[in-house]
């Protein structure tokens, strides 16, 4: 039995400990948070005690799920590094980068494991594209979200924007070689919506488009590659795929088009999502690799690659606010 401690219980740690609680070879030993009448009320609700203290909890526990505010993150992964604790914590790894390369210099010097809660990465509708190969060369990202104060303690680009950069460093198996990226603050004191080219060493080019002033969501990846179109929705959790090669899917259709090099096939699929609880699914594989001893899904170095993506992106769009 896996016993685990939760650090803060905010909005998104409300939804963590209702899912803990459903994983069987886990047991909630407490949580943490500073504000005392959210805990007070937590407490009463989940009847999951409230510690008073940081280390107190830590002592009492065999892993941490760290869901508190970004400027928090390293103290806490820190401490619970250092006392042996595995680490699962919320997207971004760390508050800026000196932070973030101390994090992935202890968890390489101890023997614990560390998740880092990219939950796009259990989207359904990209779980849907299963054993499809993908080698984009083309990628085009909206992520558009209405205006919430709750988030904004960092800019658009570590709250939104940092999820379509880890699944596109995910599947794109090449270095970054340039980045061009402008972006406008709004709302906040910090960038609100941006837009970003990603180009690659392998010719890959990557157009990301967030916002966190929109009329209306959106979370749309399409990736376009060589015979093959493909169209992530994370938001309605379809996929489809439209081919060249000859795909074989109950639910999908083919139909045939002239070219100048002849006919051609095309085949248009919706592989079907598989139902499942992304933050569940997470938090499962996260108590998997403890208790199996096996690498974590989305690891310290995965998150650590997103935030210097993220904050190379920054640093342009300072620039060029600067210079402008």
């Amino acid at each position: 039995m896996l016993k685990v401690a939760v650090f803060g219980v905010g909005h998104l740690g409300k939804f963590h400990l209702n899912n803990w609680k459903e994983i069987p070879e886990v047991k909630l030993v407490g949580f943490y948070d500073p504000d005392l009448q959210t805990a007070a009320a937590v407490e009463e609700k989940y009847q999951i005690k409230s510690f008073k203290d940081i280390d107190g909890l830590l002592d009492q526990c065999d892993a941490v799920d760290i869901i508190a505010p970004t400027n928090f993150h390293y103290e806490l992964c820190e401490k619970a590094v250092r006392k042996g604790k595995h680490v699962f914590v919320e997207k971004p790894l760390a508050n800026n980068m000196e932070e973030a390369r101390e994090l992935m210099k202890l968890v390489k010097e101890s023997n614990i494991k560390l998740q880092v809660g990219h939950v796009e990465r259990f989207n359904p509708a990209f779980l849907a594209l299963g054993s499809i190969p993908l080698h984009p060369m083309f990628i085009e990202v909206h992520r558009l979200a209405e205006f919430n104060p709750r988030g904004t303690e960092v800019s658009v680009i570590l709250d939104l924007m940092i999820h379509d950069i880890d699944i596109i460093l995910h599947i794109v198996k090449s270095e970054v070689r340039n980045i061009y990226a402008s972006g406008v603050a709004v709302m906040t004191d910090t960038p609100d919506i941006a837009n970003v080219r990603i180009e690659f060493n392998n010719g890959c080019v990557a157009n990301l488009t967030s916002s966190r002033i929109s009329m209306k969501k959106m979370r749309k990846m399409r990736i376009f590659q060589k015979d093959a179109y493909i169209g992530v929705d994370f938001l309605t959790k379809k996929t489809e795929i439209i081919s060249l090669n000859n795909l074989q899917d109950p639910n999908g259709f083919s139909f045939e088009i002239e070219t100048r090099n002849g006919k051609k096939s095309i085949s248009v699929i919706n592989p079907e999502a598989p139902e499942v609880n992304a933050i569940k699914m997470e938090l499962e594989k996260f108590t998997e690799s403890i208790l199996e001893n096996k690498p974590t899904l989305v690891s310290e170095v995965d998150g650590y690659r997103a935030m210097d993506v993220a904050h190379q992106i920054l640093q342009k769009i300072r620039y060029n606010s600067i210079n402008s």
